[in-house]
């Protein structure tokens, strides 16, 4: 029962200043950290000791099953502060957590509703060097079950949804499934396996703060423009992360397209490549410091990533004429290509010891081939960690972001109101997402996240024949996340 009730804490959660050793900065994964100042992951603790997130901002790349969760905000710390892992004492560490994202449309959208949609996490991950004397060895293993219903597809209509935790099949599958090996002091470090391509790249602990899908877990452009893989839906992949310099790195990977994958019912066991179409390959060049050298840690990075994969064309059949009309169904292309820059900045802290303190990011993405329906998007926000006397893990943020729909996107409303005898001159040609929210440490194993989004020209691209624009909407949500290991006193959290 003392486990328990320290686990259940709230006071100890928000009144307790900040350990200055184990405060962490804007967290990271372990990979984007300079090799000088890099740990491992799993560490020799007690078992309510939480495995603190590297003192350094950066780009994402999770070194682990718990970090991939706690970069895709599926935990209850913030942004500045790593989830509490149950170490077992042994190599062994395994991370359990639940988050559920609820949202309502009062007002705009075709019609008012609300729904709701949650996941169950659980993973492993394991020390090689400790448990057989690999040095630099890891393996990690991640199970996830979704379910719950889109608020986007019930009731809004637009494309991008209000609650990042939906989608990837609404069923249990295993997510992630790798070995990880660190070589050369750190300085290379390569994983190979089951894999997603958006926990290692496009990503930010900021981005994750947010319930939007169009800001969590990445910026929505890469999957309207690309095959991008995402959790929890894996496939064959490789990765590595090479530091040119103590700040400077450069990332690639690979990643197998595989359409079966996605289909409802999948469990990600079916480990053939029957099915794939191709390949998608992410890079990224990327100047990071760290709280270790840096009092305002930054983080700056060019990258794209190249398709190789099949798609379907967004306006044609196979013969060349309107698939919207004939029924054909749409011709299959092959290949597209995209570029972006992106950082974040942490630009206010006022003591030099903790991790509160104010940081900025922004994303600016555009297509480079293929038959896009997107040009560009682009992408501002910030994040407030500490936000009131006694509250040092509450946080405040903002986010905004446009999508320019391509002439392509917009073809087939287009046509379809000429087929009507209508015009298509009021036809928004971008679609703005914004998002103000406030997160709560309840204690340190629960946390929630009310939020208030607006969405600015809702894209119709599902609903072509609808006469006149969807109205904008206004959209309610709260995000619930809850640590379970820390919940019964088995690991730690915010304020312990």
């Amino acid at each position: 029962m003392a486990g328990l009730a320290l686990g259940l804490g709230t006071a100890q959660a928000q009144d307790t200043p900040p350990d200055p050793a184990r405060a962490a900065g804007i967290a990271v994964p372990a990979t984007v950290q300079r090799p000088a100042l890099r740990r491992a992951v799993l560490r020799r603790s007690v078992a309510r000791r939480p495995v603190r997130r590297p003192a350094a901002p950066g780009f994402g790349g999770a070194d682990s099953a718990a970090q991939a969760a706690d970069t895709l905000g599926q935990t209850a710390t913030p942004p500045t502060v790593a989830a509490g892992v149950y170490d077992l004492g042994n190599g062994l560490s395994l991370l359990m957590n639940y988050t559920g994202q609820a949202a309502a449309n009062p007002v705009g959208g075709i019609r008012q509703g609300s729904a709701y949609a949650g996941q169950l996490f659980f993973g492993l991950d394991g020390d090689l060097n400790r448990i057989a004397g690999l040095q630099g060895g890891s393996f990690h293993v991640a199970v996830t079950n979704r379910h719950g219903r889109n608020l986007a597809d019930d009731r809004i209509g637009n494309n991008t949804s209000v609650q990042e935790i939906f989608g990837g099949g609404q069923t249990t599958r295993l997510t992630l499934l790798s070995y990880q090996q660190k070589l050369f002091d750190d300085r290379v470090d390569i994983e190979v396996g089951r894999l997603v391509a958006n926990i290692a790249f496009l990503n930010s602990p900021l981005y994750c703060n947010f319930q939007s899908n169009s800001a969590c877990g990445n910026p929505t452009f890469v999957f309207k423009t690309s095959n991008f893989t995402f959790w929890p839906v894996s496939s064959w992949g490789a990765h590595a992360k090479a530091w040119l310099t103590d700040r400077v790195f450069f990332h690639a990977g690979i990643y197998e397209v595989n359409p079966r994958h996605q289909q409802p019912g999948d469990n990600g066991l079916d480990f053939a490549t029957k099915g794939a179409t191709g390949a998608i390959m992410p890079f990224e060049l990327g100047y990071s410091t760290t709280f270790t050298n840096d009092v305002l840690p930054r983080n700056y990075g060019i990258g794209g990533y190249v398709d190789r994969s099949d798609y379907a064309d967004p306006v044609l059949d196979a013969t060349g004429r309107a698939a919207l009309f004939t029924g054909a169904g749409a011709a299959t292309r092959f290949g597209r290509s995209g570029v972006y820059a992106r950082f974040d900045q942490m630009v206010w802290r006022p003591d030099p010891t903790a991790p509160q303190g104010l940081s900025v990011f922004g994303v600016a993405m555009k297509g480079t081939s293929g038959r896009q329906i997107e040009d560009y998007f682009l992408e501002l926000g910030a994040v407030q960690t500490g936000t009131f006397a006694g509250r040092p893990y509450d946080t405040v943020g903002f986010v905004i972001n446009t999508q320019k729909f391509s002439s392509l996107g917009l073809a087939n409303i287009r046509l379809a109101r000429a087929a009507q005898g209508l015009g298509s001159g009021d036809v928004p040609t971008q679609q703005v997402m914004m998002e103000l929210n406030y997160g709560i440490q309840v204690t340190p194993a629960i946390r929630v996240t009310p939020n208030l989004q607006y969405i600015l020209n809702p894209d119709q691209t599902r609903f072509p024949f609808r006469p006149k624009a969807i109205p904008d909407a206004f959209v309610v949500g709260a995000k619930l996340s809850v640590d379970l290991f820390t919940l019964a006193g088995l690991a730690g959290g915010p304020g312990l």
